[in-house]
This record gives C-alpha cells, structure tokens and sequence, in this order.
C-alpha cells in the first residue's frame, strides 16, 4: 500500500507495478472503500489504455504524465471490454471508486502527491 495525495484528499493506493499486477488489476472485487484505490506504474509513457473484464466495482481512471500530472479521467462500467486510454503519453494511472474524482473537483491538471515515491515499473 502507498501513499497519494489529491488536494485536501489521501489515498490508500494498492501498486500495481509489475506485469502480474497490471493485468489482474481490481478483478473480482466486490467492493473498495472509499478512500482506497489501485496505481498502476507502466514501463515507459505512451498512450495506454485499460478495460474492466472480469471487474465487478464500476470505476473512474485518471491517467497522469510522469510528473503525476492528471492527464484526463474516463469512468468505466464493470465487466466491460471497451478500452479507455489516456489522452497522452502516460506513465501512471489511479483506478479510484467511480466518481471519486468528480465528486471532489479533481480533474484533468491536478497533480497527484507521491508519485515520485513509486517504484518503477517492471
């Protein structure tokens, strides 16, 4: 578990850094609580994308550049098989609750806290 922050608002987030951990993700969930969320740390910047197969909780995703900068947010449905990619070369991405984002202003410029602090991808 690390640390980020967003704002005013902490984040208990699960490191998803390794190929494993990337592809299984927040699959077979049933519920996250709500300050908790995953960050998943890619190899290299480049537009990547992300799907909920096999992913019961609906979730928001905000991809960030290699600075922790919020690039754009897509909500997505459970289950589902359409892609969401970053709007630009990302290197992170936070998988949060859906509408965790929203609900508390954060949006596309805000930068995320504690990123410098993560490992590399691997």
């Amino acid at each position: 578990m690390v640390e980020l922050g967003a704002g005013m608002h902490r984040i208990e987030a699960e490191l998803a850094h390794t190929d494993q951990a990337r592809q299984i993700g927040l699959m077979n969930r049933k519920a996250m609580p709500l300050q908790r969320g995953m960050v998943f740390v890619f190899t290299q910047d480049a537009r990547h994308c992300m799907w909920m197969k096999n992913t019961l909780i609906p979730l928001s995703v905000a991809f960030m550049d290699r600075d922790g900068r919020i690039l754009n947010i897509a909500d997505m449905q459970p289950q589902s098989e359409v892609s969401h990619c970053a709007a630009a070369a990302a290197r992170f991405a936070l998988e949060m609750n859906a509408g965790w984002f929203a609900a508390r202003g954060i949006g596309a410029g805000t930068v995320i806290r504690g990123i410098d602090r993560l490992p590399a991808g691997r």
